[in-house]
């Protein structure tokens, strides 16, 4: 907890003691705690083949507690299997697939990247 929310909390304890907390004091207070910088954005790029959700992903990235990694070597142990499995875990799309021309095959086939984020 940030200074500024855990002096809040201590002076919403006092008013409540007095008798005299606020509505509008426990609401500075979530404001407060809702600002702790303590959490940490982590990425995730997923790889489709299409631009549903749906669509299986044949590529992933993903970035969290500052360290880039690729996953699993084998793509039967990746976390997700489609974005929608990411979302439904609580990932939260934060840019829909742009089309790109994937390297990584020999027909350079179009793939579609979805980054995904999640504040923990």
């Amino acid at each position: 907890m940030n200074s500024v929310a855990a002096q809040q909390l201590e002076e919403c304890i006092e008013q409540l003691r007095q008798g005299e907390l606020t509505e509008e004091q426990l609401r500075e207070l979530g404001k407060a705690l809702g600002e702790n910088g303590s959490r940490r954005q982590s990425l995730l790029y997923l790889q489709t083949a299409t631009t549903a959700v749906t669509s299986d992903v044949i590529g992933m990235l993903q970035v969290a507690d500052g360290e880039v990694s690729d996953g699993p070597f084998d793509p039967a142990d990746w976390p997700y299997k489609s974005v929608l499995d990411a979302i439904n875990a609580g990932w939260r799309v934060i840019r829909f697939p742009a089309q790109l021309i994937s390297g990584h095959s020999p027909d350079m086939h179009v793939t579609c990247e979805f980054i995904l984020e999640k504040w923990e």
